[in-house]
């Protein structure tokens, strides 16, 4: 069909794969340009523009994209299971078909190598099948019975029983550091449509041509599977689109994965609306790397060759980048730096993701390198090329630190900065200062354990996952992963944005009071047609 501003036409699976990039937006499966503000894709390796122009969504696209999620909810959260499950293996398997020309788009708007993102492609396919076996399994929906008890005394109980069920329509913004893992088809998204969810998702502006692709793969996996059209839509834009797409009234969430300022600002933005709706913001960390006294004297050098390469991964661009080493100052401390700053001076300079970030990084390491009491100790091999950042290591005492906020601001980057503590009370102080954290490490020996009895304890209140030696970059999806943390690593540490229990970001508790059995939905029916896990009287009952 077309329209006076625009053309749009139903995307067709056996032509998608060989269509030139079209530049618009994709309301529930038609292509869309009604608008006439535009940008482009630059590469960052080079500086030049790449094919097509992306045309920014405009109120009355934005608004048809909400209300083509909302009506396409009703019939969507009806769905079952197995149909629900079938969905997001298709997208999986319509991304798969995408070849190479995915990855090859991907690498000219990220900079980012080939392994890195045929990695990351299995990686997001690998969240979706995941979630499908999840919708199989069933007990997520953590459905609870509480049968009648007509005579108990001195009031008879009720017929009670409850379960999750989804929200409505959720809005997605995509990362700028996984152009697929973390974007149009990556976990927010995975988990918002397994949960019942129709999704609208905002493209990152940085790889606006990798995720038309996916966004083609997702239509076509609609069609394919019989959902309704309105599942799923995207749109480009920016400050303006996005702050128009949070307030629209057919919205019921957001997940987003980004810059603290931009995750707050929606965050503040959502909570000001008539109908507040929560903001699942994941919004970075310097996730601390703790080297204890004696494990600093024994092994610290051991450690020096995995964190520089834990810095230096995907050029320091992970939310889970370790940017803050706390030890002390003891008579390992000089191996350790020594040793650690070897490695960061042998490192290459790497490609950022655009200039915008390597611009920042740049900012933000000088800035870091003038704050009181900070000096840098050994910086990587000079760039050799556009938009390439060099790994830094830095390093302050304590006491600077625990007197100077702004040493905790992440640099998203590869640098790291060490504080060394004079002694166990100097580091509990440093402790109970950190901000809020996605992650935090630790390395210790049985001595150490002894010395400082409540570090687990006190870094559990601080970061949403804990690692016994190893380095926090790489986040694995599986159904314990918690992705999350503390404000300000997260506007809601209750919640992950990675592994299975992403989805109840996105349900709410439904209870039901002495229904008849045939009008509750099945997994809170006495006979268990669903057949799933279910809490009966206060007891987890596996089916029969």
């Amino acid at each position: 069909m077309s329209r006076a501003a625009g053309t749009c036409f139903s995307l067709k699976k056996p032509t998608y794969a060989t269509m030139k990039i079209h530049g618009k937006n994709n309301i529930a499966g038609a292509l869309s340009a009604e608008g006439s503000q535009q940008i482009e894709a630059i590469n960052p390796a080079n500086g030049a523009a790449l094919d097509g122009r992306f045309t920014l969504a405009t109120e009355a696209e934005i608004n048809r994209a909400a209300e083509t999620a909302q009506e396409a909810f009703s019939g969507y959260r009806r769905k079952t299971a197995q149909q629900r499950a079938g969905f997001l293996r298709a997208i999986g398997e319509e991304i798969l078909a995408l070849g190479p020309a995915l990855i090859e788009r991907a690498m000219a708007e990220t900079g980012l190598p080939q392994a890195r993102l045929e990695g990351e492609r299995g990686r997001t396919v690998g969240q979706l099948n995941k979630f499908a076996d999840t919708l199989l399994e069933g007990s997520w929906v953590q459905a609870r019975i509480d049968r009648a008890q007509p005579e108990r005394t001195p009031l008879p109980r009720p017929d009670v029983r409850s379960m999750y069920i989804p929200l409505g329509p959720v809005a997605i913004f995509g990362a700028s550091n996984f152009p697929l893992a973390f974007s149009v088809a990556g976990g927010d998204t995975a988990s918002a449509l397994a949960a019942g969810c129709p999704v609208i998702v905002k493209a990152h502006p940085s790889h606006p041509g990798t995720s038309e692709l996916v966004a083609g793969a997702i239509a076509a996996a609609v069609e394919k599977t019989d959902m309704p059209p309105g599942v799923f839509s995207m749109i480009h834009g920016g400050v303006h689109e996005s702050r128009m797409l949070v307030q629209h009234p057919a919205l019921k969430a957001v997940g987003f994965t980004g810059s603290l300022k931009a995750g707050r600002a929606l965050f503040d933005l959502a909570a000001a609306r008539p109908e507040p709706i929560p903001v699942y913001a994941e919004m970075g960390s310097v996730n601390p790397v703790f080297i204890l006294p004696d494990f600093l004297k024994t092994r610290g050098a051991e450690v020096a060759p995995g964190l520089c390469g834990s810095v230096m991964l995907g050029v320091g661009q992970f939310c889970t980048n370790p940017g803050l080493v706390i030890t002390t100052d003891t008579p390992g401390l000089p191996g350790f730096l020594d040793a650690l700053g070897r490695q960061i001076q042998t490192s290459p300079a790497g490609t950022m993701l655009n200039a915008g970030i390597n611009a920042a990084y740049e900012n933000g390491l000088a800035a870091l390198a003038t704050r009181p009491g900070v000096a840098v100790l050994a910086e990587g091999r000079e760039a050799t090329g556009q938009n390439q950042g060099k790994a830094a290591l830095l390093r302050v005492a304590a006491t600077h630190f625990l007197q100077d906020e702004q040493l905790q601001e992440e640099v998203f980057g590869p640098s790291t900065l060490v504080v060394a503590g004079e002694n166990a009370e100097q580091l509990s102080r440093v402790i109970a200062a950190l901000h809020g954290q996605l992650t935090a490490t630790i390395y210790g020996t049985e001595q150490d354990f002894r010395d400082f009895p409540d570090i687990i304890d006190l870094l559990a209140q601080k970061a949403g996952r804990l690692l016994f030696g190893g380095f926090p970059t790489g986040v694995e999806v599986c159904d314990a992963m918690v992705h999350g943390g503390p404000y300000p690593a997260t506007t809601d540490s209750r919640s992950t944005s990675v592994g299975t229990a992403a989805i109840f970001r996105f349900v709410r508790p439904v209870a039901f009071q002495n229904f008849p059995d045939r009008l509750l939905p099945e997994a809170l029916q006495e006979e268990n047609p669903a057949g799933i896990l279910r809490m009966v009287d206060g007891v987890f009952l596996p089916p029969a």
